[in-house]
């Protein structure tokens, strides 16, 4: 179940990381509206993906 949720987690920091990157970059899901929400959450993606992967790494 930990591996699972580590799983889990690194997905959806992926997810996050490519949607407000392109938000970032191209302007496509939200048009661009806020530049330092789109950084804020690819940072806290970041966050969540090493957050992840250290946990799945402990668990094997």
């Amino acid at each position: 179940m930990q591996k699972a949720l580590s799983f889990v987690g690194i997905v959806v920091s992926a997810l996050l990381l490519l949607v407000f990157g392109l938000d970032l970059a191209v302007g496509i899901p939200f048009k661009g509206a806020n530049t330092i929400m789109s950084i804020s959450f690819i940072i806290s993606s970041a966050i969540l993906g090493y957050l992840s992967w250290t946990t799945l790494r402990e668990q094997v």
